[in-house]
């Protein structure tokens, strides 16, 4: 369960100690999060795609804990706009700093610049594929709002096709006895990879077009976007993109402990009217991400072991 120097580019890389590890660092950071135990580290931030949650958490985090940062938000900025390589790009980059966190529009791109680099490498979301990151402030917030993770029954609406938020927690909660909904039009259903490696580890789990229909039984509704730029045919985004708009009047029948998540930007898939319901805790999640990500970047690092 040693992190140094260890890559995290998949929720599948982590063991169920290893989450368990890292949610222990993090409650320890959200207690004391301003200090200097990486005084004289530096962050390199390859931002590949738009991204403001995740990028100034990132960066964030270091700074609270005494690191320094480099980076570009923008590739239009760097020299892949000159046929630059990937691999080259992080070959070069490591030579400036201590770790690397990359977001990329391509799956598979965090794992080709860990191979690259001798650095740790964390991924910050590469296409449609991980978010590794994302998923452990997920299974945080869960922890903080439930009291538990274990033995929970969790809604996941929206976009459950190309949404690499909710593949990467299907995967992470399966380590701790669900009970899962999936809610989304027929045509962005969660891939059948996951629901055969469900049925593998024997995790109960339905498949809904109504949110509806499972509001009274759920601990948590994960909500997600609608996600535009993930569709090869726009033709085919208009025709589901106000599918699930979830509004104050639908949480009559909910249970007083559920809570709603959502990984943001929110387009229209939640009503502001939300917002002021005991049942919103969407920003509350967004704000857990500084400290797992500081406990992601200490234990990388070796300041927390």
């Amino acid at each position: 369960m040693n992190f140094k120097k260890r890559d995290i580019i998949s929720i599948e890389d982590l063991s169920k100690d290893d989450i368990l590890k890292i949610l222990k660092v993090a409650k320890k950071m959200e207690k004391n999060p301003v200090q200097n135990i990486l005084k004289g580290k530096i962050m390199a931030t390859l931002f590949f795609e738009p991204s403001t949650r995740t990028r100034l958490s990132f960066e964030s985090s270091m700074k609270r804990l005494g690191g320094e940062i480099l980076g570009f938000g923008n590739p239009k900025i760097t020299s892949v706009t000159k046929g630059e390589t990937l691999w080259d790009t992080t070959k070069m980059i490591q030579a400036y700093c201590d770790v690397i966190v990359i977001r990329h529009y391509l799956e598979g791109a965090a794992r080709l610049s860990a191979e690259s680099a001798d650095v740790p490498v964390i991924n910050a979301g590469d296409g449609s594929n991980q978010h590794p990151t994302q998923t452990m402030l997920d299974l945080f917030t869960i922890e903080q709002s439930q009291g538990k993770i274990k033995d929970l029954h969790i809604a996941m609406c929206g976009d459950l096709k190309y949404g690499r938020t909710v593949h990467s927690l299907t995967k992470a909660l399966s380590l701790f006895n669900p009970t899962l909904y999936f809610v989304s039009p027929d045509t962005l259903r969660i891939p059948g990879y996951i629901r055969h490696e469900l049925r593998t580890k024997k995790i109960k789990f339905s498949e809904h077009t109504d949110i509806n229909e499972v509001m009274n039984k759920i601990d948590i509704l994960y909500a997600t976007r609608i996600q535009k730029e993930r569709f090869p045919d726009l033709a085919d985004y208009e025709k589901v993109k106000n599918t699930y708009i979830l509004k104050k009047n639908m949480l009559g029948g909910a249970k007083d402990n559920m809570k709603i998540m959502h990984p943001l930007p929110r387009v229209n898939e939640i009503d502001n009217d939300v917002d002021d319901t005991k049942h919103a805790y969407y920003f509350q999640q967004a704000a857990n991400a500084v400290p797992i990500r500081q406990a992601i970047i200490s234990l990388v690092l070796g300041a927390e072991k």
